[in-house]
């Protein structure tokens, strides 16, 4: 077992893994692509893209390797050989357990130790790439001083064809004094063959360059203007492509270990709390109103309140005393103050969300180096049973079913993970949700696999499907080859008239109104109708007698017999429990009686059918004179 998983294990990972990178190049393809970035930066890049991807890959490698070793075994009926011979499934899959056990250490320490490395190095060289070639970083809207010498302006430009439109272009080669500036409609900047310099194509244009002091008399104009329809300026630029330092990129939760988030999550806590009751007392300061009295106010106040020995001051009525300008002065201070202080509590209110997001992310990258180790054991548990079950190999059936439970797992852990995120859900629960969900589902087929459930059974389920919108099979009889006993005509063609005589009366008396009483249906102590068994009954004995006929038209005549259901039209269920609980449960005890109506409009049916069809038998008995 261990030899049969551990290669097909090996050659998973690494399919899984370059997947994950193409992911990743697909991903970061305008950064990498024609800016002539050494090969040596390429391959560190990708090798620590590689790193950092192992985590993730593992768990998908285990879920497809152990779908295939598990479905070979099944195709080749090894399975069923070592079941035979005593040994369960939960035994044959204890020493890949250990293993998956053993794949999840790994994961765990490749997430604790080399990843935040991975992390912080690639990250460093993708945003030294992304600074090595300035034309593809000119923003909209703004003036870029990427370019030595240069302050670049763009209105707008079109990624797709790389055309730059309202150009603005300062050159302070020759100092500020000296600028010489461009503006064109459009233009278009590359990069030359030799990667030394910049070639700037401007279109529809004009050139203005301030002029040296002691060239020209200060009478005359003191500038050079030029007008074009297309412009080339060459444009030089360090090539050489160098690292940045990243150490600022160390503060980011995905490049630290364990024993960093749990201290940086203590830290930005006590920080956080401090900083919250600091804004508190801030806000609570400032939630009372102040009218700004001033001094000969407050007198004239407080003599009011002693001559009038006041222990209780109607604001109100104060405000309504004042004169005109002094209501409207108080009333615009106190506008400016509440929106000061709404300003200030939308600013603190931002503060303290992103504060409290960043520990938010401190706290999921922590779960996460657990989450992802738990995850190979999980997938294990899910794959193999699957395998055992399905017993199907190769990469046909167990690349689909692996593919779509890797996808149920990424959209559970991605939806956990942005809710936990943006706090609508506790941390510990937007990172478990996955493991909670898939972990008993494991289980679950683990047990079933074990026990040799049906629970992939096809037939099973299309037993069921037919239960619940009252598909029926066909009768099939034909001619035998060899026949014992010829049916008795006389006697049969009697047995059909009376079972004529039963079905019309059945239909006049059970079926005279085809909606039946919604409490009766769930609440009655006997659910089975003897009437319509006894009719299904006599309906089988003919048919048991008439299927050992000679004549082809008879056999034909039964086959278009209908199969009864004897009592899918009284109750849904046989348990009276089962027929409460649906019945209380209104969804379900609603559709559930539409389905007992669908049932009575058919039998109605199908008892008219077997009239015509014991008429139609009798006439072939009388004419063939069999």
């Amino acid at each position: 077992m261990l030899k049969s998983f551990g290669f097909m294990f090996v050659g998973t990972f690494f399919i899984c893994l370059f997947i994950f990178i193409m992911q990743a190049l697909w991903l970061y393809v305008d950064e990498l692509v024609g800016k002539g970035i050494p090969m040596d930066v390429l391959a560190k890049f990708f090798y620590y893209t590689a790193l950092a991807l192992v985590p993730k890959s593992l768990p998908l490698a285990v879920l497809l390797a152990a779908l295939i070793t598990f479905g070979n075994f099944g195709e080749r009926v090894e399975l069923t050989a070592m079941k035979a011979a005593g040994i369960p499934l939960i035994r044959v899959m204890n020493p890949l357990i250990m293993l998956c056990v053993g794949l999840g250490i790994i994961s765990f320490y490749f997430q604790n130790v080399t990843v935040p490395h991975a992390n912080l190095q690639m990250q460093t060289l993708l945003i030294s790439m992304k600074q090595k070639s300035p034309e593809l970083e000119i923003p909209e809207g703004a003036f870029y001083d990427g370019i030595e010498n240069y302050n670049l302006y763009v209105k707008k430009k079109d990624n797709n064809t790389g055309m730059l439109y309202g150009v603005v272009i300062y050159n302070l080669s020759n100092g500020f004094e000296n600028a010489t500036v461009l503006k064109a409609d459009s233009g278009r900047l590359e990069t030359t063959a030799d990667k030394q310099h910049l070639k700037m194509i401007l279109y529809h244009g004009e050139q203005f360059e301030n002029l040296k002091d002691g060239q020209i008399n200060s009478k005359n104009i003191p500038y050079r203007r030029e007008q074009f329809g297309e412009k080339t300026m060459l444009i030089e630029f360090n090539n050489d492509f160098d690292v940045m330092d990243g150490s600022f990129l160390s503060g980011n939760a995905m490049n630290k270990n364990m024993a960093q988030l749990e201290h940086d999550i203590d830290s930005l806590t006590a920080t956080q709390d401090s900083i919250g009751r600091a804004y508190f007392n801030q806000l609570s300061k400032n939630t009372y109103a102040s009218y700004n009295l001033t001094k000969s106010d407050t007198t004239k106040l407080a003599e009011f309140i002693k001559e009038e020995r006041l222990t209780r001051i109607n604001v109100d009525s104060l405000f309504h005393s004042a004169t005109r300008d002094q209501r409207q002065k108080w009333l615009k201070n106190e506008e400016a103050r509440i929106n000061n202080l709404k300003n200030e509590t939308a600013l603190k209110s931002k503060t303290v969300f992103n504060a409290d997001k960043n520990i938010r992310r401190h706290q999921i990258e922590w779960l996460n180096k657990i989450t992802l180790s738990l995850a190979c054991i999980v997938f294990f548990l899910i794959g193999a049973p699957l395998g055992a079950i399905i017993r199907k190999g190769g990469l046909g059936m167990p690349i689909v079913v692996s593919v779509f439970t890797f996808i149920v797992y990424y959209i559970i852990d991605n939806s956990g993970d942005k809710l936990a995120k943006e706090g609508a859900v506790p941390v510990w629960w937007g990172r478990w949700v996955s493991t909670f969900v898939l972990g008993p589902l494991g289980i679950f087929l683990t047990y079933q696999a074990n026990k040799d459930s049906g629970v992939f059974n096809a037939d099973l389920y299309k037993t069921a499907l037919r239960w619940i919108v009252g598909m029926r099979a066909k009768r099939n009889n034909v001619i035998k080859e060899v026949i014992i006993d010829d049916p008795d005509y006389t006697s049969i063609c009697s047995e059909l008239s009376a079972l004529s005589i039963a079905c019309k009366e059945y239909n006049r008396g059970h079926l005279s109104s085809l909606l039946p009483n919604y409490l009766a249906m769930y609440a009655a102590e006997d659910n089975r109708d003897d009437a319509l068994a006894k009719i299904r009954e006599q309906l089988d004995h003919i048919e048991e007698q008439l299927a050992n006929s000679r004549s082809q038209e008879v056999l034909n005549k039964i086959n278009s017999y209908p199969i009864v259901s004897v009592n899918a039209h009284v109750a849904p269920f046989s348990r009276k429990w089962l027929n409460v609980t649906a019945g209380v449960l209104l969804p379900v005890g609603v559709l559930l009686y539409a389905r007992a109506v669908f049932f009575r409009r058919r039998l109605k049916e199908d008892l008219k059918r077997i009239v015509k069809t014991n008429k139609d038998i009798q006439n072939i008995i009388y004419e063939r004179k069999l």
